[in-house]
């Protein structure tokens, strides 16, 4: 049986007083996905020292799924794989390489290498369906001009960043708005990755160095409002699908002044000095709490203007991350138990690095206060959402619908296996099957050790504590045959000691 928690006021509210859905058009549909935000980051998973109490309230209202996984470790093929429904043994997309002739020279072309035309997305699929489709954000997905920019894969509207390059920085030189550039006012460029050899004298000569006047964050997150604002005026009667990537808390780390200064002076005796990458910070502790925080606040002035315009009854809304924890800058994860126990971080297949906080509200559909265990990924998202707005999904898709999972408290997910694989770095492949998603297996060091595998009891011993792969080589033959069927070669994106020469 899956793990379930029910809180009882909360479902008897829901069965006597749920409000009904609206019969003559489908649900908006908001789709939210931090940015390198760990599992126990937010309140709602356990966090303690970082404040997030619209995301708790949001949990209150919905559904937590505890066992949520990202489609990949890092920024660019979660984001492919979310949008298409393809895993990453399948998907064109599966790491973070550049457009052609892109690097960190700021005059280089901007973008990530692009997904083609004849990538189907889910705003594709919702547009088709009669919704009006925009994003705010982080894209990652392909740079100016290209088949992958938002207005060729679905998108009526974007604002935010193209390149995950220059979303590094908190206080860009510009932003995109469409195909158009948007100048910030304020802000000059400066790399946002430096290194000092001695602290600074104050937090206000780190201000002068590593601050604009313009604050990325805040500039999409005021356009997001002004374009939902716009629509529900003048569009009513046309559903809307809402995606909001936001780049927080991926460093450098940089946040609004009065929020860093919301947190404790204690935390924070040692400067960062930009030692373990992007840009040093005096208080690095408060300003990464503060970054989560503001990621909060920008999150519940959407879900407010939802619930003023009367809007949250009928809108689903799912919250995600795209990978786990990062590993570099100032971000202090012991302090802040930004994994708890799980092993890995962001980069990796261990769950530290795949494992995601992740929430559903549905008000009348999802029962509020409740906890589904069930495995699931983010290539469920493709025919969870089809099913939402009854469009045919495409049958190439590699998840799985979850409506019935998050809709009924007694529903058992059953699924053959998740799968996932990841080029670069050290080359990895990791594969979850079995009974209830019991077994994982992982080959984290493709390229140096193609015959090492580890395998692990996820539903006894989370934490990846024990390799158990010399007790059960059945599983893991079971396993790597699984693997070996779910791997398509790829020129863009090869994993060595599989793909054919």
């Amino acid at each position: 049986m899956p793990i379930r928690t029910i809180l009882s006021l909360p479902i008897l509210l829901y069965m006597f007083a749920a409000p009904a859905q609206t019969e003559d058009r489908p649900p908006n549909i908001v789709f939210i996905m931090a940015d390198d935000l760990g599992y126990h980051e937010l309140g709602a998973f356990g966090q303690e020292k970082i404040r997030t109490p619209n995301l708790d309230r949001l949990a209150d209202q919905g559904i937590k799924l505890t066992r949520h996984y990202a489609g990949s470790a890092v920024c660019a093929p979660t984001r492919s794989i979310l949008m298409t429904g393809l895993h990453s043994g399948h998907a064109t997309i599966r790491g973070n390489k550049p457009t052609p002739g892109g690097n960190w020279d700021p005059e280089s072309p901007e973008g990530q290498w692009p997904i083609p035309d004849d990538d189907y997305t889910i705003a594709e699929l919702l547009k088709e369906q009669g919704y009006a489709t925009a994003a705010f954000g982080k894209w990652g997905l392909g740079g100016p001009g290209s088949t992958g920019h938002p207005s060729n894969q679905g998108f009526d509207h974007f604002y935010g960043y193209l390149c995950q390059r220059v979303a590094h920085n908190y206080y860009p030189t510009h932003l995109w708005r469409n195909h158009d550039v948007d100048v910030l006012d304020g802000n000059d460029y400066f790399s946002s990755h430096q290194r000092i050899e001695e602290p600074l004298e104050s937090e206000d000569d780190y201000d002068e160095r590593y601050r604009g006047e313009s604050y990325a964050p805040t500039e999409i997150n005021d356009e997001l409002v002004r374009w939902l604002t716009t629509h529900i005026e003048t569009k009513p009667d046309t559903p809307f699908f809402l995606y909001y990537p936001t780049i927080i808390p991926h460093v450098a780390l940089q946040a609004p002044k009065e929020v860093v200064d919301s947190y404790p002076d204690e935390w924070d005796e040692k400067h960062y000095l930009g030692n373990r990458g992007y840009l040093p910070n005096a208080t690095p502790r408060a300003t990464y709490a503060a970054m989560v925080t503001y990621m909060d606040e920008c999150v519940g002035r959407m879900l407010d203007l939802l619930d003023e315009r009367g809007l949250d009854d009928n809108t689903v809304v799912i919250f995600t991350s795209d990978n786990g924890s990062t590993y570099v800058s100032g971000v202090d994860r012991e302090f802040f138990q930004l994994l708890g126990d799980l092993r890995g971080h962001k980069g990796q297949l261990y769950e530290g690095g795949i494992r995601m906080p992740t929430i559903v509200r549905w008000p009348g559909k999802v029962p509020p206060g409740t906890t589904s265990g069930d495995a699931s990924y983010h290539p469920d998202w493709f025919p969870t959402i089809a099913e939402i707005v009854s469009a045919e999904t495409p049958p190439n898709l590699d998840g799985t619908s979850l409506i019935r999972d998050l809709t009924h408290a007694d529903h058992v997910l059953e699924r053959e296996f998740m799968y996932w694989e990841f080029p670069e770095g050290p080359g990895s492949q990791a594969l979850i099957f079995g009974d209830r998603m019991r077994w994982k297996l992982i080959r984290p060091r493709l390229k140096k050790e193609p015959d090492h595998h580890e395998l692990y009891d996820l539903l006894n011993d989370p934490n990846e504590t024990q390799n158990i792969a010399d007790k059960h080589p059945e599983l893991v033959e079971q396993a790597l045959l699984t693997m070996q069927s779910q791997h398509t070669d790829s020129d863009l994106f090869p994993l060595e000691a599989l793909d054919s020469p």
